[in-house]
């Protein structure tokens, strides 16, 4: 592509508006910047759009939005389902209403219905209201936690999880069809409503989404027990989960509920974190400084899409607060709804818990434990989704619970996507259990290491900006793929997993089988002592990304085991 001449077209073409051709005029002297933008368009990847707010065909702005929602529209009409419609929902970030808008608009001058909310949600409402409307698809425009120059574009189907395959390589190939920007379709906002296509949605799907989570609630006894006692710190980080987890807590009767004032509102600047996400121990500044003024038991964090959950528990023997990995909570809420199922009413033969295959293995343990089928997903909560869809259409399998490492899981079936507000509720539900029982979170989790191991995981990011960073990226992969290492750490690997060419070699006999998983650009490696690093490009990020798991004899062992392995995993990363 040449993207000097693209560059030339999108400032003459009278199809882009005034303001984006003097974005353009002031990179007129910067080569980098507008080959930055105009090398290539930005991808529509599997799960849709994501990318830095600007002008140009690597950036999203309206433009790219309507020609992705276009490929969308074309791909629901041969389909057969335009009648159905779509919902949309967006966050707080900047453009979010904007893009939603254009989004809306497109899908009406095609002629089909859309239900937009009125104002901000968060992304498992949008699940939620696409299944209870019995949309044909949705679409939430969101960056999650990318820092505030980020948004995207999320693109889901009927059955309320992002796109996965078939409908995700054919709305790509529709997407990628539309070759000219004038060739998209939009209409006014006034001409959508009064043709009976644009349709504003609010209170009845909020009313009907806090029901449904309050029904999943196990133990409203300890709720009422301790609610006057659990105190809670909560931070929607500048996004959507403020008004849906004040609400929820606040109608199953938590009476301690203190919000973190300066990240309330919603702000798409993120102006109290360099980027907002609940991995990042400086989103917790501000809600640790409150937990200790006020002795919180736990202090909460969503991201502003509201689909993940970051946690702090107070270990009482200390004074201090601890963070859970996406691991430790998700395993800590997953025996505890697994757990409090078999006592209540028993589980079915068939219960199934799901996690991704760069979890944590102690979910394996769990699922022993319980009696129940473990699953493993590729990375993305919308292969959970998949196998939830699969398990209806096969009329076996129930799911009992569902998570990844990076701090989603899904309670309930409601939705398909990761719900940061019931794993909220959820987990000051739990807060409340163990506390009748003289017990924090942490006393929680230290029971969970003494009954099943002490696993400790990890994870090493390395960013990696720009083409020189994407094509970095693509060839440390290679290199990993044909020429990879022997050991790591001191440990000797004894399987590969290739995601990309669904392999699995055991390296002692040579022996090779499947992975049994759509394809995937990611390789596991099986390593002596129940010890695995897994490599994947981000999916949503200029990262390369490398996870691991240890287990210890003892908490410290473990520790001990894990920073060992991450300083071989950054050693094996640097060498590149």
């Amino acid at each position: 592509m040449d993207y000097k001449k693209m560059y030339e077209e999108w400032l003459s073409n009278p199809y882009f508006d005034a303001e984006t051709k003097k974005e353009l005029e002031s990179i007129k002297d910067d080569e980098k910047e507008i080959k930055e933008r105009f090398y290539t368009e930005l991808e529509f990847g599997t799960g849709g759009l994501r990318g830095i707010i600007g002008a140009g065909i690597n950036r999203m702005n309206i433009y790219t939005v309507r020609k992705a929602t276009q490929g969308l529209a074309n791909y629901i009409i041969r389909a057969g389902k335009q009648d159905k419609g779509v919902a949309i929902a967006f966050d707080s970030r900047r453009m979010s209403p904007e893009f939603a808008k254009e989004t809306a608009l497109c899908l009406c001058a095609n002629g089909i219905p859309v239900y937009i909310f009125e104002s901000l949600r968060p992304t498992p409402e949008l699940s939620f209201a696409l299944r209870e409307l019995g949309c044909v698809a949705g679409v939430n425009i969101t960056a999650s936690h990318n820092p505030p120059e980020y948004n995207g574009y999320k693109a889901y189907w009927e059955d309320g999880a992002q796109i996965t395959p078939p409908h995700d390589v054919e709305i790509l190939k529709e997407v990628k069809a539309v070759t000219d920007f004038a060739n998209v379709k939009t209409m006014s906002e006034a001409d959508a409503v009064a043709a009976g296509l644009y349709h504003v949605i609010g209170k009845e799907i909020d009313d009907k989404y806090i029901e449904t989570l309050k029904k999943l609630v196990l133990r409203p006894d300890c709720i009422k027990a301790m609610a006057k006692e659990l105190k809670i710190v909560y931070t929607p980080l500048h996004g959507t989960g403020n008004v849906p987890v004040r609400r929820v807590l606040a109608e199953l009767g938590f009476e301690n509920v203190y919000v973190v004032k300066e990240q309330e509102l919603p702000d798409g600047n993120f102006p109290t974190v360099s980027y907002p996400n609940p991995e990042a121990a400086e989103a917790f500044a501000l809600g640790l400084k409150l937990a200790k003024e006020v002795d919180a038991d736990l202090v909460l964090a969503n991201d502003p899409d509201a689909d993940r959950l970051g946690v702090y528990v107070k270990d009482t023997k200390s004074g201090e607060y601890i963070s859970l990995t996406g691991n430790m909570s998700g395993c800590l809420l997953a025996d505890y709804e697994i757990g409090q199922m078999k006592e209540l009413r028993g589980l079915p033969a068939d219960g199934a818990l799901i996690e991704t295959i760069v979890s944590t293995d102690m979910a394996k343990a769990i699922a022993k434990y319980y009696g129940i089928a473990l699953y493993e997903c590729l990375t993305g909560f919308k292969f959970i989704g998949q196998k939830m869809l699969e398990f209806e259409q096969k009329g076996t399998g129930t799911y009992l619970f569902g998570f990844e490492e990076s701090y989603g899981c899904l309670i309930g079936d409601h939705a398909r996507d990761k719900d940061a507000i019931v794993a909220t509720m959820a987990l000051c539900e739990a807060a409340a259990y163990y506390k009748t029982k003289n017990m924090t979170l942490w006393d929680a989790m230290i029971a969970l290491y003494d009954r099943y191991g002490y696993y400790k995981d990890g994870i090493v990011s390395v960013t990696m900006k720009g083409i020189e960073g994407l094509d970095k990226i693509q060839s440390i992969m290679t290199s990993l793929r044909e020429n990879p290492p022997a050991e790591v750490g001191g440990c000797k690997i004894t399987a590969i997993r290739d995601y990309k060419r669904d392999t699995i070699k055991n390296l002692a006999t040579g022996e090779v089988t499947p992975t049994g998983l759509p394809a995937s650009n990611v390789l596991y490696f099986e390593m002596e002592n129940n010890t695995w690093i897994c490599v994947r490009p981000s999916g949503t990020e200029p990262k390369i990304k490398l996870y691991y798991g240890v287990v210890g004899t003892s908490l410290e062992d473990a520790d001990a085991k894990a920073k060992a392995m991450a300083d071989s995993v950054n050693d094996m990363i640097n060498a590149f």
